[in-house]
């Protein structure tokens, strides 16, 4: 009989305990992995999903706030930028493009990301990749919409096929319930006085724009301007409505079902709100940064109505926080891969007294003192390596599960990857462990008396 035999039967007759010992340390692996594969892929992801722009400009609270905001489509922004000030920031610097975008509409919970034509001709999703239809074109005029791959997937929609959007985002329970709102939420209120219809769909990004509905900005003020005019139509017809006559009511409704719709000719400057702007400054052909970022940004800094953000920055700042969840995350794969480093050990140091008389007899059967530690510790052994797999085919099915989640909730695309040598440190660092484990069974079954173990039963 050989080694590798007598081992495999000696963990075949513990298989509960071999079950839950290598288990132990297939977590262990598998945790390390997984948070070793998230943390450089979702950092590309971020990096991706900023594009070629150099600076960000909003009037969110904070940085960081606006880049979640405007670029990944976390939420709505909260204040808008006026148009007036737009044009004046677009005078104050040489500006490869100065784009305006506005956010706040929705269609299907899928947020609207409203714009001029220069997203599309100037704006590049990837760093070096442009804009790639998958079918149709790109708007080139008002109440035409584009979709991103993944709103394409999610709504089912197709090029010719017409739809009216949703002011605002849908509200989760968790929103209401802080607003104090009980019982069911109220219902949205939807601008089917306009039909946008679908002229493309784009190739995937991997960025978050690729769950966006993108239609142009001027159709997103239009359609704000209408309800401001019919709220001003109503507030005009309440004042009225004292010293109103009986009958003339019936005429007023009778007017309003004939209100024409509001074009872009009846936009006033407050309509033309901006949430923010992507910028990037003029650099030399084939360059992608500029000497005059820093003097640039320092300028619009130094305005306090607005909010300026460099990508870039904000990526490091927001990987920074994370990175300390992440050792946090990491400690804890630790420990747990120390936990089952002891679980091995006591594993094997418990089976010794049953396997005392065992090992007398492979003494007696010739097997030297030696040739027993060797298999006590390839039993351990054993466990961690059969644990390791496990653990790595693990790291690989939660990667993808973490990168399916991301991708649906915030449309970044992670494509989780590991070094072969990284893989490799992590799975021989679980098989050392195991080893390590198994030193004090082993010398127990080194040590194991002959003569003692052998006497009679009973």
């Amino acid at each position: 009989m050989n080694d590798w035999m007598i081992i495999r039967r000696s963990l075949s007759s513990r298989r509960l305990s071999t079950v839950f010992t290598s288990l132990s340390v297939a977590v262990a692996v598998a945790l390390m992995l997984l948070l070793l594969m998230m943390r450089d892929s979702g950092r590309a992801a971020f990096e991706r999903g900023s594009g070629n722009m150099h600076l960000l400009v909003s009037a969110d609270s904070d940085p960081l706030t606006a880049i979640l905001n405007s670029v990944f489509l976390a939420a709505p922004p909260r204040r808008p930028i006026e148009h007036a000030k737009f044009e004046q920031l677009a005078g104050r610097a040489p500006w490869e493009y100065f784009i305006p975008t506005q956010l706040g509409d929705s269609y299907q919970g899928l947020p609207v990301f409203a714009t001029t034509t220069e997203f599309f001709s100037r704006f590049k999703p990837d760093p070096v990749e442009p804009w790639k239809l998958k079918s149709g074109r790109f708007f080139d005029k008002n109440f035409e919409v584009v979709l991103g791959a993944r709103a394409a997937e999610a709504t089912g929609l197709k090029l010719g096929d017409r739809i009216a959007l949703t002011h605002g985002m849908p509200k989760t329970r968790a929103q209401l319930d802080e607003e104090g709102v009980t019982g069911d939420a109220p219902a949205p209120h939807v601008h089917d006085e306009y039909k946008f219809e679908v002229v493309g769909v784009l190739e995937p990004t991997g960025g978050a724009h690729d769950r966006a509905i993108i239609t142009s900005i001027t159709s997103a003020w239009i359609l704000h301007a209408h309800d401001r005019h019919e709220k001003e139509e109503h507030e005009h017809e309440a004042q009225e409505k004292a010293g109103e006559k009986p009958g003339e009511h019936a005429d007023h409704a009778h007017e309003e079902e004939h209100e024409p719709l509001t074009t872009e000719a009846d936009l006033i400057d407050s309509d033309r709100k901006i949430t923010g702007i992507y910028a990037r400054l003029a650099t030399r052909p084939g360059s992608d940064s500029s000497s005059i970022i820093p003097v640039i940004f320092n300028q619009l800094r130094s305005d306090p109505t607005i909010t300026v953000a460099q990508p870039t920055q904000e990526i490091d700042k927001l990987f920074r926080i994370v990175g300390s969840v992440d050792q946090i995350l990491i400690a804890m794969a630790a420990v747990v891969a120390a936990s089952s480093g002891i679980s091995i050990l006591l594993a094997l140091y418990n089976s010794m007294e049953q396997r005392r008389r065992q090992i007398a007899v492979l003494r007696v059967l010739g097997a030297s003192a030696g040739r027993i530690f060797r298999l006590v510790l390839a039993e351990s052994i054993a466990l961690g390596a059969i644990g390791a797999a496990c653990g790595f085919v693990m790291a690989i099915v939660g990667a993808r599960l973490v990168a399916s989640e991301m991708k649906a909730r915030l449309g970044l695309v992670i494509e989780p990857s590991v070094t072969p040598m990284v893989a490799g440190l992590v799975i021989a660092g679980a098989v050392l462990l195991a080893a390590a484990a198994g030193l004090l069974p082993a010398v127990v079954a080194y040590r194991t008396s002959v003569a003692k173990n052998l006497r009679p039963l009973g």
